[in-house]
């Protein structure tokens, strides 16, 4: 089954039905963009078996059909960190098995995995974005310690050297083809990944008033949740900031601080976030990312976006008709923004969020699968 619209549907006709297929992806959340991706790619190409290193706790691998990796039966499963060096010999180790046609989600080494020789095994890697801890430190302050400097270079050595089979790429985003372009030295097709716009777009309730900014996504450092607390005070706006994450007791604090009501909605159901989509002023949205769902499910609701103007959001966030791009990081200057939503079409703005439905995933992907294994 795939998604059109927020409704599942037969696809139309499995791809290479004819052939051998697997599917395959790094470790498996029960709630994850790379993750509903990869469910995605799986579902059009329904026969193929689906492999992960390993999937978490609350997820029912075995109704999804996952097979995880022997990684799965060590302590190393709990410690994604400690897992890295690991994972390229975990791909390299999977399974015996041997198919016609591989199609990878990677986010960090899944494109290195070998299920086949080469010269039978077609294999086509889609991309969240090359290991950024290992390629692009500075972006993700989980690898910028100067004690992985080393390690980090012996795992771009492995990387590149254990990818070397992979026959063609598709980037999420023009920022991660980029990447691809300057890390690995490979082209890559751009497909955007698939947005529920159909369920965010349905009414949750009646009209809501509009009078909060809103957060969303995990609470590590880069996402800045910090600095939309800081936003919200120069804006002089109620901020709701939902998800969870390691920041939380530090952003708690920090929003004790400051003269607007700041309040937690700690892992939130889909329908009560689409709620919050919809009763937003603004989605706070100051972070470097390399597409950003996120900003996209809000556009969906018909809430602007207030991102900083860089990465994914110069793709998905039409600048003065969709939300408004900052090119810096003072809480003053998205506050300035946020005081000019008031400009927007909330029409438009569901109109534009629509170019990233499913089902233009999920055409885009079977053309690109069809063509590079013609």
């Amino acid at each position: 089954m795939t998604w059109v619209e927020g409704r599942r549907v037969a696809p139309a006709s499995p791809l290479l039905a004819d052939r051998s297929v697997a599917v395959v992806h790094e470790w498996f959340s029960a709630t994850g963009g790379s993750e509903n991706v990869f469910l995605a790619i799986a579902d059009l190409l329904p026969h193929a078996t689906r492999y992960v290193l390993w999937a978490e706790r609350d997820v029912p691998a075995g109704e999804l059909g996952l097979r995880e990796s022997w990684l799965a039966r060590t302590a190393l499963r709990r410690s994604k960190a400690l897992a890295l060096p690991v994972m390229p010999l975990a791909w390299r180790t999977l399974a015996d098995a041997s198919y016609d046609v591989v199609v990878s989600s990677s986010h960090a080494f899944a494109h290195t995995v070998r299920l086949g020789p080469p010269e039978r095994t077609r294999h086509l890697s889609y991309v969240h974005s090359p290991a950024r801890y290992v390629w692009s430190p500075t972006v993700d302050g989980r690898g910028s310690n100067p004690l992985l400097g080393v390690p980090r270079q012996l795992l771009r050595a492995a990387d590149l050297r254990l990818s070397r089979h992979v026959h063609a790429y598709a980037a999420n985003s023009v920022e991660v083809r980029d990447r691809i372009r300057r890390y690995w030295k490979r082209d890559a097709v751009v497909i955007h990944p698939p947005v529920e716009v159909g369920y965010y777009a349905a009414p949750a309730g009646p009209e809501q008033p509009r009078d909060h900014l809103l957060g969303v996504g995990r609470w590590i450092p880069y996402k800045n949740f910090d600095l939309m607390i800081e936003i919200a005070e120069a804006a002089g706006l109620p901020l709701v900031i939902a998800g969870s994450g390691p920041e939380e007791t530090r952003l708690r604090r920090a929003a004790a601080r400051v003269g607007v009501p700041v309040t937690f909605e700690v892992r939130p159901s889909r329908e009560r976030l689409r709620e919050l989509y919809q009763g937003a002023r603004a989605l706070l949205f100051p972070a470097h990312e390399d597409f950003g769902i996120i900003p996209v499910e809000a556009q969906a609701a018909g809430t602007p976006v207030i991102g900083l103007r860089s990465g994914g959001l110069l793709e998905t966030v039409v600048d003065g008709e969709t939300g408004f791009l900052v090119p810096t990081t003072r809480a003053a200057d998205h506050a300035a923004a946020v005081r000019r939503v008031g400009e927007l079409s909330a029409g438009r703005i569901r109109e534009h969020a629509r170019s990233f439905a499913r089902e233009r995933f999920a055409a885009r992907m079977s053309e690109w699968i069809d063509d590079e294994c013609r």
